[in-house]
């Protein structure tokens, strides 16, 4: 016999906040014109200028032609550069702009605050715990 509710499964619950996060982070970086994709490609050629739109999307775990769709956004906003040398064929160097790393730090800042706001809901303990326990899963395939 039970004696309380059910309390709701882990997948459910990471879904569930994930997508309320998610929510969040994509409508003040709509303030700003861009949206995750845009955020999510701007995170990963920052430290790795040069990569081709395949490589990108490829740790971005999206199609290279949603990738290059992502790119070319950020391009003609003036967040990403592309330096193409002559006799490459379609091979671009692309790298993050003065503008792309502007646009990066407003989606830290974003994510920093709402990451206060949960940190402030839970004492050091528990927060350190659900830390690691998301790192630990995180690192391993679902």
């Amino acid at each position: 016999m039970s004696t309380g509710p059910r309390p709701a499964s882990a997948a459910f619950l990471l879904m569930a906040l994930g997508r309320r996060v998610r929510e969040e982070v994509e409508g003040a970086l709509k303030d700003e014109g861009i949206a995750m994709r845009h955020l999510s490609a701007l995170g990963h050629l920052a430290p790795h200028p040069g990569l081709s739109y395949s490589e990108l999307a490829r740790r971005a775990g999206v199609t290279p032609q949603s990738m290059q769709s992502t790119l070319a956004a950020l391009e003609a906003r003036g967040a990403v550069a592309r330096d193409t040398d002559p006799g490459r064929g379609r091979t671009a160097e692309l790298h993050v702009t003065t503008e792309g790393a502007r646009l990066r730090r407003v989606g830290t800042d974003i994510i920093t605050g709402i990451d206060e706001r949960l940190r402030a809901r839970l004492d050091d303990a528990t927060y350190g715990t659900l830390t690691e326990a998301l790192s630990t899963l995180f690192r391993e395939d679902p």
